[in-house]
C-alpha cells in the first residue's frame, strides 16, 4: 500500500489535460455535419435536376390547368370538367381503360407461356433473343412496321395477306368479279348479282353467253382462247367468253374472235320454272355441254361467279384500330416480359417442381398449382410495369392510327398532344396531364408497397 505524503508537504503538480477525444460529443457533431455536407454536395446536381426537369413541370402543369385558352383568366375547374364532357376525351378514357385491362394482361401471360415452354426447348436461348429483339426497335419504327403490317390490300399487307389466303383456303373467291353483259347481249340481270338468258333453250343447238368487263390479264390461269361449241343432238352445248378484242372494240358483236378468251370454270345452270335442274362448268375454252333435261329451261351464270374476291378486315378501321394497336404493343413488349420472367423461373426451386410430379400431378397443375405462384412476386412487377407504360402510349397510337380512323383510337396521351398543340388548348391539355399522374399515382404507390413488404422479408 503506498505511503500517505507527509504532512506540511507540497501537493504534487496535477496532471496535464489530455487533448480532446475523437469520440467525445463535439468532434462527432463536427464529423457528421462535415458527412452531411458532402451529401448535400454530391445531391445537390440531382436535386437541381429532378426539380427542373420533374417537379417544375408537374407544378406548372397544375396551375396551368386552373386558367383558361390564352393562360390569362382563371378558369376555376373548368378544364377539369371538361374530361368527362367532351367527347374525344371520353373515347380517350374508354381506350385507356381498354389499353390498361388487355395490354399488360396479354404481354405478360405470353411472356409467362414463352418462359415456360423455352426452357425445354433446345435452342430456347436462340428463341428468347428473336422474341426480345423487338424491344431494340423504337416505337416510331414499329409503327411504321406495323402500318405495313395492316394495310387494307392483301399484296402489301402481311396481316390481310395471311387473312386472305386462310379465308380463300376454305371459300374460293371468283374469278370474274367484274364481268358483266355487253349490249346486246342474250343475258339480262336475274337479281342478286346473277345473269340469266332472254330466252330458254333448245336441245341441239347451240348458246352464246358474252360478257365483258375482265381484263385479259387477269383472266384465270387456266383460260385458253375461246372456240364455238358443235351442236350436239340431244344436248344443250354453248359458249362463254370475253367479248372483247384488246385494240379492236369489241370485234365481232356475240361473235367468237381468234383473240378472245374462254371464261374458263364459269358455273352454269339450266333453271325450269325456279328450280336447278342441271348445272355445268365452262372448260379452259369457254365451253360447255349440259343434259336433255336442260331443254326449255333458261341458263343462268349465279352471283357466286361474280362476287367480289374477299379483301380481308380493315384491321385500322373504327372497329378493329384499337386491337390492332394493342396488338404491336404485345409484339414489342412480350419479349419484355418473357426476360423478367425467365429470370424469376430460374430462381423457382426445382425439387419443389419435382416432388408435385412425384405426388401425382401433371404438366398443367405443375404450372398452375406450383410454377404460376412463386412466379407471382415477377409476375407482379411486370405487370405493374406495363400498367404504368401503357398509360402513356402515344407513339403507336399517332403512327399506326390513320386519319380517318384515329378518333376511335384515341387515348390520352394522344389527346394531351392534340389539345395541347393541334387546337391550342394549353389549359385542357394540362389537366389531362395532371390527370394522367393521378392514375399513375395509384398503381405506383401499390408497387411501392410491395417492394417494401419484399425487403422485409
Amino acid at each position: 500500500m503506498a505511503a500517505a505524503p507527509a504532512a506540511g508537504a507540497s501537493p504534487a503538480p496535477a496532471a496535464p489535460k489530455s487533448p480532446q477525444s475523437p469520440t467525445s460529443p463535439k468532434r462527432r457533431r463536427s464529423v457528421t455535419g462535415t458527412r452531411k455536407t458532402v451529401v448535400v454536395l454530391f445531391l445537390l446536381p440531382a436535386l437541381v435536376l429532378l426539380g427542373a426537369l420533374v417537379v417544375y413541370p408537374i407544378g406548372y402543369s397544375l396551375i396551368r390547368s386552373f386558367y383558361d385558352q390564352s393562360g390569362d383568366g382563371f378558369a376555376g375547374f373548368d378544364n377539369y370538367q371538361a374530361l368527362f364532357t367532351d367527347d374525344g376525351i371520353r373515347t380517350a378514357l374508354k381506350n385507356n381503360i381498354i389499353w390498361v385491362v388487355f395490354a399488360p394482361t396479354v404481354a405478360t401471360a405470353l411472356g409467362l407461356i414463352f418462359a415456360v415452354l423455352t426452357e425445354r426447348v433446345r435452342w430456347g436461348t436462340a428463341f428468347k433473343l428473336v422474341v426480345f429483339m423487338p424491344m431494340a426497335i423504337s416505337m416510331l419504327a414499329a409503327g411504321i412496321i406495323f402500318r405495313l403490317v395492316y394495310d387494307q390490300d392483301p399484296d402489301k399487307g402481311v396481316a390481310n395477306a395471311v387473312w386472305v389466303g386462310v379465308h380463300d383456303t376454305f371459300a374460293e373467291s371468283s374469278a370474274f368479279p367484274k364481268a358483266h353483259p355487253g349490249r346486246e347481249s342474250p343475258l339480262e340481270p336475274a337479281g342478286g348479282g346473277a345473269f340469266i338468258t332472254r330466252e330458254p333453250v333448245t336441245a341441239g343447238e347451240t348458246v352464246v353467253l358474252p360478257l365483258v368487263g375482265v381484263a385479259p390479264d387477269v383472266m384465270p390461269d387456266g383460260a385458253k382462247k375461246a372456240v364455238s361449241a358443235d351442236p350436239e343432238d340431244g344436248r344443250i352445248t354453248g359458249t362463254t367468253w370475253q367479248d372483247f378484242t384488246r385494240g379492236k372494240g369489241v370485234g365481232k358483236l356475240n361473235g367468237v374472235d381468234a383473240a378472245e378468251l374462254g371464261y374458263a370454270g364459269m358455273r352454269i345452270e339450266a333453271v325450269k320454272d325456279g328450280k336447278v335442274v342441271a348445272k355445268t362448268t365452262a372448260a379452259g375454252d369457254g365451253t360447255f355441254t349440259l343434259p336433255a333435261v336442260a331443254e326449255g329451261a333458261q341458263l343462268r351464270l349465279p352471283a357466286d361467279n361474280f362476287k367480289e374476291p374477299y379483301n380481308g378486315l380493315n384491321w385500322l378501321g373504327p372497329s378493329l384500330v384499337t386491337p390492332a394497336v394493342i396488338g404491336s404493343y404485345v409484339w414489342m413488349w412480350a419479349g419484355f416480359a418473357m426476360v423478367l420472367i425467365a429470370a424469376g423461373l430460374a430462381g423457382v426451386p426445382r425439387e419443389l417442381l419435382e416432388a408435385a410430379r412425384v405426388d401425382g400431378a401433371n404438366e398443367w397443375q405443375v404450372f398452375r398449382r406450383v410454377t404460376v405462384p412463386l412466379l407471382a412476386p415477377v409476375l407482379a412487377v411486370v405487370v405493374v410495369t406495363l400498367m404504368i407504360n401503357v398509360l402513356k402510349v402515344f407513339d403507336l397510337v399517332f403512327i399506326i392510327a390513320p386519319g380517318s380512323s384515329q378518333d376511335d383510337a384515341n387515348v390520352l396521351a394522344l389527346e394531351l398532344y392534340r389539345k395541347g398543340f393541334a387546337t391550342d388548348q394549353p389549359g385542357i391539355a394540362s389537366a389531362i396531364a395532371v390527370f394522367l399522374l393521378l392514375l399513375v399515382i395509384p398503381v405506383m404507390w401499390f408497387n411501392v408497397r410491395r417492394l417494401r413488404r419484399e425487403v422485409r422479408r
